[in-house]
């Protein structure tokens, strides 16, 4: 979509150049901006090793270029970079540890709701460059550590959940520490969310010997393995996500739902197939963005998890996305786990494993607000709590009476893999289309037939279908009724079945 350059606050230096390849300027500096951020994650990773260098060079380095990347793209929007992280800092410095993780997540809900109603008011439905993206991964970042600096302070630790173990902070982090993490220009712009924790070990140059292991006996030998080839298949990747969007995309505009001949002259079944397709090829323009942020992390070093079983090198621990798993999915917990996936660990870590009531409601509120106010996020959030709670009853109550054979087992998949990306796309499309009415009278003219589907399985299917108990043999991935949350934008938590 084409932006108003009167409304874009980042440089115009490019302008020109952008209009001669047919982008809009604010798309042109990103792309710019991430081809950079893509260089420099290279001397971050050789000329600035940590064997070479000192941390806090490591620290400042990430930190400046980090707020020349937020300058260039958004102009003096780029105060507020730093204004959110920064009145968050004063609260984790005055307060009480034992209150002081909900005062910060408090704050900086605050702080971003104000930033997405300013847009919604003066901006609506723009889909252009808008620094509350790089504020919502800020967010992220500063809630996770207020949470993890409350773990490592007020809690002993048979108290703490695995999880909880691992991302404990012990002691407040400098002001240097403190800002180069929030802004460090690997995973400004896109992502994906990086923890204190494992922050603090690629700067200390430690996230090689944590993944190979210890041994207090006797020393290890570090293997640093290059990312130069993951790094030319995540890039080579982005670019035919990039392709794809932008030449498909424009044949199926989502805001065609909104005609009255789509709505009227069309079937139900042409519409799930419309509503599929376009939906699906939206995902490419944020598997475009993502897929090029982790390319810069791993360039950095970031990212490193193991060795297969083949001897190749994994570089998929900090990870935005697994596109190939999500669009394969067969199940709720399989696409949940595959999108987003620093979200749904900052959910689980925020909200699902601290909430013994309602956590499932309560993660999709924390997740509706960190998203924003536009109407169509809470169709589809609302939707995507119900299907949820249906998702956990039919998987109870079906799935294993499809375990018995290899046949069946594929024919159960075969179906949940077909029902999961229509649901998907069924309740998913307001996010995109952002707008309540055009959402409601298309639901109208669909009947409201998944919806009604999905209030009647949570209430017939334990009638009808007993539960059975499980097979020792059962491999099953999915279940048919199955929701991504917030569609292709976003991330609830795996609910436990």
């Amino acid at each position: 979509m084409i932006v108003n350059s009167e409304q874009y606050d980042g440089s115009q230096l490019f302008a020109g150049l952008a209009q001669y390849t047919g982008l809009a300027t604010d798309q042109f500096n990103f792309i710019m901006s991430q081809l950079v951020a893509l260089g420099l994650a290279t001397l971050y990773r050789t000329v600035l090793h940590p064997s070479r260098t000192s941390t806090a060079v490591r620290h400042a380095f990430g930190l400046v270029f980090g707020m020349l990347i937020g300058y260039f793209c958004f102009g003096f929007q780029a105060i507020h970079l730093a204004g959110l992280p920064a009145v968050c800092y004063v609260v984790i410095i005055t307060q009480n540890a034992h209150v002081m993780h909900g005062m910060v997540l408090i704050v900086a809900l605050i702080y971003l709701s104000c930033l997405h109603l300013h847009r919604q008011v003066y901006d609506y439905g723009s889909y252009g460059l808008d620094i509350s993206g790089p504020l919502m991964v800020i967010t992220q970042k500063v809630t996770s550590l207020a949470f993890s600096l409350h773990d490592g302070l007020t809690k002993k630790e048979e108290e703490m959940t695995n999880n909880q173990k691992y991302h404990a902070v012990y002691k407040t982090p400098s002001a240097i520490e403190y800002f180069s993490y929030t802004l460090m220009f690997p995973s400004l712009m896109a992502g994906p969310v990086i923890f204190f924790n494992d922050y603090i070990d690629f700067i200390e140059g430690k996230n090689y010997s944590k993944v190979q292991g210890s041994s207090k006996s006797a020393p290890v030998i570090v293997h640093e393995p290059s990312p130069v080839k993951i790094i030319c298949q995540k890039v080579s990747l982005a670019l035919v996500c990039a392709i794809v969007f932008v030449k498909f995309l424009p044949i199926f505009p989502i805001r065609k739902v909104k005609e009255e001949n789509f709505l009227i002259n069309t079937s139900v079944s042409y519409k799930f197939w419309y509503l599929t397709v376009s939906t699906t090829l939206v995902r490419f323009k944020y598997y475009f963005a993502w897929t090029i942020a982790d390319a810069i992390c791993n360039n950095c070093g970031i990212g490193f998890s193991g060795y297969a079983e083949n001897g190749s090198a994994r570089w998929d621990k900090i990870s935005n996305v697994d596109i190939f798993r999500f669009e394969f999915a067969t199940s709720l917990k399989e696409s949940i786990e595959a999108w987003n996936k620093g979200t749904n660990t900052w959910l689980r870590m925020l909200v699902y494993d601290r909430t013994k009531k309602y956590a499932t409601i309560l993660t999709y509120a924390l997740s509706a607000i960190w998203h924003g106010f536009y109407p169509g996020y809470y169709l589809t959030f609302f939707s995507g709590a119900m299907f949820t709670f249906t998702s956990r009853v039919v998987r109870r109550h079906v799935r294993n009476h499809f375990t018995e054979s290899r046949e069946t087992k594929f024919l159960y998949d075969l179906i949940t893999f077909a029902v999961t990306h229509f649901v998907l796309a069924y309740i998913t499309f307001p996010f995109v289309l952002l707008e309540f009415w055009p959402s409601i009278a298309l639901y109208n003219q669909m009947f409201w037939c998944l919806h009604i589907a999905c209030i009647f399985g949570y209430i017939f299917v334990p009638k009808v279908i007993p539960p059975s108990p499980p097979k020792n043999n059962s491999s099953s991935r999915g279940i048919a009724f199955a929701l991504k949350q917030a569609g292709p934008y976003s991330t609830s938590v795996a609910h436990n079945d």
